[in-house]
């Protein structure tokens, strides 16, 4: 069994699947499947686990921290960067439309939310590491 792909609902999919295209480098494409609309951005080769975007009008923006009252996170994701690329792809996330979380459980790395809400965390990897993994 594999992990097919991971979809994130939002009720602007065009503005979600923009900033993961933008952000990540890949490349967006889109179809319709029984009369619904599904954007799909993956990396060019591949080699990575694509991101789906679904769209869902009654969509609510998960509260980061988590409260009682508001609407729970459902999923968050983790990006690893290089660690002497850190700063530069937080700059980048902000670019793409990211918002840094006042709230920061760790100086060891960044919660942000993409442009649904949806939180993710930016983590340094030592270099050295980065490339055992990932090449």
């Amino acid at each position: 069994m594999r992990l097919g792909a991971i979809v994130l609902d939002s009720d602007n999919i065009e503005e979600l699947s923009d900033f993961y295209a933008a952000m990540l480098g890949w490349t967006k494409s889109s179809q319709i499947q029984d009369g619904e609309k599904w954007i799909t951005v993956t990396k060019e080769d591949y080699s990575e686990t694509p991101l789906l975007f679904q769209e869902n009008p009654e969509y609510k923006k998960p509260k980061w921290p988590s409260t009682k009252e508001e609407q729970q996170q459902m999923i968050h994701l983790d990006f690893y960067v290089r660690m002497d690329e850190y700063e530069s792809k937080i700059e980048h996330a902000v670019k793409c439309g990211a918002n840094m979380m006042e709230c920061q459980f760790s100086d060891s790395w960044k919660v942000m939310t993409d442009t649904s809400g949806h939180p993710f965390c930016m983590i340094p990897i030592p270099d050295d590491i980065y490339e055992q993994r990932y090449g």
